[in-house]
């Protein structure tokens, strides 16, 4: 019986220590994987605001800085796809995402794809819903300059968006909650295009009048 007990305890220790181990490594890639979530967020949103300012070195910079906290976290949760899967550290890519395809939907570059910038298709569309929405402030800024044109260019980018997206029917377990942006997506879309129709009628009825003015 001693003999027994003693196996079963060595037993017990050995799957102990190798649990401890094992959750160790794990509680050490989570705790990498939250810290760098938090510098891809704040990066990212300092990112886009830059873009609203015109900024797009600064841009730029600060979604390559992402970039790098991205790869420190990937190499981080590697072996450990429930980590990499997480609600937060999924956020973090979309969030990337967001920034990247902001920043080239406004300055006019081609779309980056979810292997360029090395993201997940899930993330990548959900950050594309949220990309299409920020050109809302893109846009009414030109509006307030006068820029119709190419505010009616990004009234266009947003419906294609939204019309792809909208087609995207899967649970959220699949897409990440997808459904929820694009339906977020298309009240945006509804009140700029309210907001286009408005400022294109404006300054329809003002080159009418000026058109008819008599000669001063």
């Amino acid at each position: 019986m001693a003999e027994r007990n003693d196996r079963l305890a060595g037993e017990i220790s050995h799957v102990a220590e190798f649990a401890r181990a094992v959750l160790d490594e794990r509680h050490e890639a989570r705790e990498v994987a939250l810290r760098v979530s938090r510098k891809i967020i704040q990066a990212c949103a300092a990112s886009i605001r830059a873009v609203h300012r015109e900024e797009f070195a600064d841009a730029e910079r600060l979604a390559d800085e992402a970039k790098a906290h991205l790869a420190e976290g990937e190499t981080a949760v590697i072996d450990h796809p429930d980590l990499r899967y997480a609600g937060y550290y999924s956020d973090a890519a979309k969030e990337y995402a967001e920034a990247r395809i902001t920043l080239a939907l406004v300055r006019g570059d081609s779309l980056p794809l979810p292997e360029d910038i090395g993201v997940d298709v899930a993330p990548y569309l959900n950050g594309l819903a949220e990309a299409a929405s920020e050109l809302r402030r893109r846009l009414l800024d030109l509006l307030r300059r006068g820029d119709l044109d190419e505010s009616e260019e990004l009234l266009t980018a947003m419906d294609e968006v939204y019309t792809r997206l909208v087609t995207m029917d899967y649970p959220d377990a699949v897409s990440g909650g997808l459904r929820r942006r694009t339906d977020a997506l298309r009240a945006v879309l509804e009140r700029t295009r309210g907001d286009v129709t408005i400022t294109a009628l404006q300054r329809r009825l003002q080159d009418a009048i000026e058109s008819h003015a008599p000669p001063s």
